[in-house]
C-alpha cells in the first residue's frame, strides 16, 4: 500500500523517468495503466486522475509526449476497458443470478444496481467516470445489471471524452505553474480528495439517513 501511495504522489517523477528511459514506449505504458484500471474490476486503485493530470503537465514540458497523441490515445484505452468490464459484468451477471453469488458480488448487489440504474439513469456511467473505484466497478455491474449496451455505449463515450481530455488539459494549462510544481504532491492529493469526496458524502448520507429511520 505504501509503495503504491508513493507511486501515486510521486507520479511526475515516474512518468519522467519513463520518457526518459523509454521514449514513445511510454505511451504503451499510459494505455495499459488506463485501460487496466478501467476494464479490470479487480484493479481499482491504480491511478487515474493523477496520471492524466501528470501526463498533461508533461506535455506542456519538451519531454516528447504530444496532447495531440496522448488524449486520443487514452480514450481509447478507457472505451476498452470500459467496454471489456461492461462484457465480463455481462457474463458474470447470469452466473451470479443463477448461484445467487461469486466471489464478493451477490446477487442482491446486481438487483440494488438495476435499481439504481432504472432511477437515475445512464449520467451515474458519466458521474463515475470522475471517481476512483467506482469508474471501476461501474461498467460491471452496468453489464451485470443488464443495462442495454446501446444505451450504456452512449453515457460510456460522453464519459470518457470529458475525463480524459478534461484532467489532461487541466494539467496541461496548470502543472507547470510554480506553485504547482513546487506543491505537487499537495495538489495531487487534493485532486484524489475531490475525486473520493461523492464517495465520502454517500456513505455519510446512507449512514445518518440509517439512524433517522432507527
Amino acid at each position: 500500500m505504501n509503495t503504491l501511495l508513493d507511486f501515486v504522489l510521486h507520479i511526475d517523477e515516474k512518468l519522467a523517468f519513463w520518457i526518459q528511459e523509454y521514449g514513445t514506449t511510454t505511451y504503451v505504458i499510459l494505455f495499459t495503466i488506463v485501460f487496466v484500471e478501467t476494464g479490470l474490476v479487480i484493479m481499482p486503485l491504480l491511478p487515474g486522475d493523477s496520471l492524466l493530470f501528470a501526463a498533461g503537465a508533461l506535455c506542456a514540458q519538451d519531454t516528447g509526449l504530444k496532447m495531440q497523441v496522448l488524449i486520443p490515445l487514452l480514450i481509447g484505452a478507457a472505451l476498452l476497458g470500459d467496454n471489456v468490464n461492461y462484457f465480463i459484468g455481462k457474463y458474470l451477471g447470469k452466473q451470479i443470478k443463477k448461484r445467487e453469488r461469486i466471489l464478493f458480488f451477490k446477487r442482491s448487489y446486481i438487483d440494488r444496481t438495476e435499481a439504481f440504474y432504472a432511477k437515475h439513469g445512464g449520467k451515474t456511467v458519466i458521474m463515475a467516470r470522475f471517481i476512483p473505484i467506482v469508474r471501476t466497478i461501474a461498467p460491471f455491474v452496468a453489464g451485470a445489471g443488464s443495462m442495454p449496451y446501446p444505451r450504456y455505449i452512449l453515457f460510456c463515450i460522453a464519459g470518457a471524452l470529458l475525463w480524459v481530455p478534461g484532467l489532461s488539459l487541466l494539467g496541461y494549462w496548470f502543472g507547470n505553474n510554480p506553485f504547482v510544481k513546487e506543491h505537487f504532491e499537495t495538489v495531487i492529493l487534493g485532486i484524489i480528495f475531490i475525486s473520493v469526496l461523492p464517495i465520502v458524502i454517500g456513505f455519510l448520507r446512507v449512514k445518518f439517513s440509517g439512524k433517522k429511520d432507527a
